[in-house]
């Protein structure tokens, strides 16, 4: 329709034609086809430039005399003469409607052919034709002429009605200058039955100045004086049935309600595809169910004591298949968070290949530690993603400062060398056969997909409301696209494996919250519970698990151990005393938890930086 070319104004026209249309639908007009009338009142004129300045420098008297013929086709076959009297201006513009309001969701179209300008005496005259605001603007040269003739051809002025048929028309849309009287004259097969017609400004219903049958009630008569340049002349004829053919050519205007029309096919279409998401979501839960199927079977065999005994009777920490903290932490949530990467240097530090210096407190708040980089136990094998921590740690030295860690000056290549541990612990997960795929991996295509599909589905959505009266359906889309985004994070399916590792895991953390984890024998608690620390930080109970590790160093270790370093693998300054070891471990978790949280927010904003540079 002819307001579709720009979304923006279809946008802005719809809106106000929602907002107003009740200001300006006319009272029908007295009579028979006054209803018609009405409707094609609440349609704008378009506005026509003037023709140009006319010779004599005063206003020309000009007049109008259109004769219409209606066939047994139902097209209008017009003729117009048009004189000047007292000089022609140098061009002279005749509106054609082609788009008028029909009811409150459709326009009505008209067909406008064969537009031909001759002079009074029938020399061809070069009009000028252009399409604007839903009308055909003719303009023709009149320079130095008495007069001259427009002939044109409009289909779909017909439509049936009960008991005939009737014929609408807008036979004066707007003029360029002043016309001091229109005269019009519908001929048809048969003779008419009734009329009516509107005229004057584009929103009035003013009745027009005279209307008639003629003398023999034969033809259509219409007479309208002193009409301005904006006004217009709309009529309607009644005829008896049979007289012509043809049907009004109807478009749906554009509106946000019309084309977020709920009909059946849009419902149907939107109900399939929420039906199709909902089975997505179906399938999905049936897919993770594994790890509810394994927890009842298989939880109870992690819930005991995560020891095992040794050669000469001793107790050998032993976690649920052999699972590092790192890897627990990327199993139970699917993600390697910030707290997985520190549980995993606490167990670094605890099995011996870090010791921690608390260092003395230069000011009153100031917290730092020092990092020692050791051999660790000789018959040990670290995981590649442990051997990749303690280089993100330490790089080529042996010693470092937490609190350097963080900067860039330092260490300007800590966030890469952070990610890589990442990337690391999500190889482990599908190298230990636990995923199929990289949870990262999995999670990464499905928010793509997702926003891909978000995207096409709001271009669908515009597209069909601009064109259609579909877009509800392209509403399914956009949901069905959000859904996947916001899904994404469940996307990533544990194997059968993953999930019986998963169910001892969380087994094994019901054991460590349970007061039973705290029944190891006298003179190996401080070992046991050391290694229980590093998963406490994944489990988020550090601050339990340390009293507990304090008070079984307290009861287990002599006087001179105490007054010493207390642990092996965590030392604290002069004043430092094993009683300060809660404390201690807490502000270090929390510590080193903001320095890696600093360096992946510095890597993505250096990411985004070096995009910008590219652009």
């Amino acid at each position: 329709m002819w307001w579709v070319g720009s979304w923006r104004l279809a946008v802005a026209v719809a809106t106000a034609l929602f907002v107003f249309f009740p200001l300006f639908a006319a009272p029908a007009a007295a009579g028979p086809g006054g209803a018609a009338v009405a409707a094609a009142a609440a349609a704008p004129a378009p506005t026509v430039p003037a023709g140009g300045e006319h010779r004599s420098g005063a206003e020309p008297l000009i007049t109008n005399s259109i004769r219409l013929d209606l066939d047994r086709a139902g097209v209008l076959g017009a003729e117009e003469v048009i004189t000047f009297e007292g000089g022609a201006p140098d061009a002279f513009t005749r509106a054609l409607t082609e788009t008028m309001l029909y009811d409150t969701e459709h326009d009505r179209e008209f067909e406008i052919t064969g537009i031909e300008a001759t002079t009074l005496d029938g020399n061809a005259l070069e009009a000028e034709v252009e399409h604007r605001n839903g009308a055909l603007l003719v303009t023709v040269p009149t320079e130095g002429l008495d007069g001259t003739v427009l002939t044109y051809r409009v289909g779909g002025t017909v439509s049936e009605i009960s008991g005939g048929v009737q014929m609408e028309w807008r036979a004066v849309g707007a003029y360029s200058h002043p016309v001091e009287t229109t005269d019009v004259t519908v001929t048809a097969p048969l003779p008419p039955e009734a009329l009516s017609c509107l005229a004057g400004e584009p929103r009035s219903a003013m009745y027009c100045t005279a209307s008639d049958m003629g003398p023999e009630k034969s033809v259509a008569h219409f007479l309208q004086v002193d009409m301005e340049p904006s006004d217009r002349l709309d009529i309607v004829v009644n005829y008896p049935p049979g007289t012509a053919g043809g049907e009004p050519i109807l478009t749906r205007r554009w509106s946000l309600a019309s084309a977020f029309a709920v009909t059946p096919v849009t419902g149907g279409v939107f109900g399939l595809l929420i039906a199709v998401l909902v089975g997505g979501l179906a399938v999905l839960i049936r897919i993770r169910g594994r790890d509810e199927r394994a927890l009842r079977r298989e939880a109870a065999r992690g819930d005991h004591a995560p020891v095992a005994q040794g050669e000469h009777g001793e107790l050998r920490f032993s976690p649920p298949d052999d699972v590092h903290p790192g890897q627990i932490g990327t199993l139970i949530d699917e993600r390697v968070d910030i707290a997985d990467l520190t549980g995993s240097v606490v167990d670094l530090a605890v099995r011996g290949y870090i010791r921690l210096e608390e260092l003395p407190h230069e000011h009153f708040t100031s917290v730092d530690w020092r990092l020692v980089r050791l051999d660790g136990p000789p018959d040990e094998t670290l995981l590649p993603s442990e051997w990749l921590l303690l280089d993100a740690l330490f790089g080529e030295s042996r010693t470092v400062r937490l609190s350097q860690l963080g900067s860039s000056r330092v260490s300007p290549d800590f966030p890469v060398r952070i990610d890589r541990v990442r990337e690391e612990l999500y190889r482990d997960m599908v190298r230990l056969k636990w995923f199929a795929r990289s949870p990262s991996q999995v999670r990464g295509r499905w928010s793509t997909a997702g926003m891909v599909v978000t995207a096409a589905g709001v271009l669908l959505t515009v597209l069909l409301a601009m064109f259609t009266t579909a877009a509800f359906t392209g509403l399914a889309v956009v949901i069905a696209g959000a859904a996947m985004t916001v899904g994404a994070q469940y996307m990533p399916a544990k194997t059968k494996l993953g999930s019986t590792v998963y169910a001892h895991t969380l087994g094994f953390r019901d054991y460590l919250l349970s007061p039973r984890a705290q029944t190891a024998p006298p003179g190996q608690r401080v070992e046991l519970y050391s290694r229980y620390l590093a998963y406490a930080v994944i489990f988020d109970d550090v601050d339990r698990w340390a009293g507990i590790l304090a008070s079984a160093a307290l009861a287990d270790l002599t006087p001179e151990e105490l007054t010493g370093d207390g642990l092996a693998w965590y030392t604290g300054p002069r004043e430092w005393r094993i009683d300060d070891f809660t404390d201690s471990i807490r502000m270090f978790v929390v510590a080193l938890t903001g320095i890696i949280t600093n360096a992946r927010r510095l890597r993505v904003l250096n990411q985004f930086q070096q995009s910008g540079q590219r652009r």
